[in-house]
């Protein structure tokens, strides 16, 4: 099969066009490079630069690549921003996924498999988060990704399409240097620009009903991730017309004061956080339940924390060489 990867030349589009490369897959990368990094595309993968809006361009590459599958990874991610601009995040999200799908089905491709995100269940008041626990997404972000899945959902039953919506965790780590995450938005890269700088790393609010007062997280390595791809690209191949929505995560929860301990720990730098108040909207406990992706596609993920903090970290003094330690 021939895979079109949107997005493909971000930080997880990467590791997924590398996953489905080395499972010996061929994969096209579609990107718009707003965020991308075109030199993270492999020499032997091409890269046709187009905006999921354009529907021409779709079409054509769909066609001159003879792809016979699309994992869509494309989109805009930052909750902050989409907040901000929701008419953006709706635009770019939900109207550029069913531009993509018009043109998937327009081609007969038989598999889709859609990026969504733990996003969707806002602020679930359980142990575990099931794929059953109740969507009520708190940003326009997540409202997207949601809308996002009853799109692709509904075009699956309409099509015959087979279909997967894989809701991430909490992502961090690389597979190797080059494609470590360049951007500063989530826990880790945040901890490691505050250590760069001499600064501490900041708790928001430490007050929260956890063992040690900080919010809990599932944290999933970038590498598992897009073994899941894979995993889930060759269920839909088998499977036509499957219609599968799955959590990816490890199922263990970390503390956001024990993140920063670790993180302090594999960099030597040793620099006790300061307790800033809570941020609006921070749930104390977002925990994947991984057992339905388990069972199955047989998948489990292989690396813990201190596996992605060590590999992020070799990424992190790529680019930022002065923030290693003596």
């Amino acid at each position: 099969m021939t895979w079109l990867i949107t997005g493909g030349a971000g930080y997880i589009g990467a590791h997924v066009v590398r996953a489905m490369t080395e499972a010996g897959e061929r994969a096209v990368v579609y990107d718009d490079l707003s965020t991308g990094v075109a030199e993270r595309v492999p020499d032997s993968v091409p890269l046709v630069v187009g905006s999921t809006l354009d529907g021409d361009r779709l079409t054509r590459t769909l066609a001159e690549h003879r792809v016979t599958g699309v994992v869509h990874l494309a989109a805009k991610k930052q909750v902050g921003e989409s907040v901000d601009r929701p008419l953006h995040y709706y635009q770019e999200n939900v109207e550029g996924l069913r531009v993509l799908l018009e043109a998937v089905t327009a081609a007969g491709v038989g598999s889709f498999v859609f990026s969504s995100s733990a996003a969707v269940y806002g602020m679930p008041d359980v142990d575990l988060v099931t794929e059953e626990t109740p969507c009520a997404p708190m940003s326009p972000y997540g409202e997207t990704k949601l809308a996002g899945e009853w799109l692709v959902r509904a075009t699956g039953r309409a099509t015959g399409l087979a279909t997967a919506s894989l809701r991430y965790f909490n992502v961090a780590g690389a597979a190797s240097p080059e494609l470590a995450d360049t951007g500063v938005y989530n826990l880790v890269p945040m901890v490691f620009e505050r250590l760069t700088e001499n600064e501490p790393p900041k708790i928001f609010g430490d007050d929260y009903a956890t063992p040690d007062g900080t919010c809990v997280r599932d944290y999933i390595h970038v590498v598992d991730l897009a073994e899941a791809h894979v995993a889930t690209a060759r269920a839909l191949r088998s499977s036509p017309g499957a219609d599968l929505t799955l959590n990816i995560g490890r199922g263990e929860g970390v503390s956001v004061r024990e993140m920063i301990d670790t993180i302090n720990e594999v960099t030597g730098h040793h620099r006790p956080p300061t307790v800033t108040p809570r941020r609006p909207g921070d749930p104390a406990r977002v925990v994947a339940s991984a057992d339905r992706i388990t069972t199955e596609l047989g998948w489990k993920a292989r690396h813990g924390v201190r596996d992605m903090i060590t590999s992020a970290w070799a990424g992190w003094l790529r680019l930022h060489p002065e923030a290693a330690r003596d």
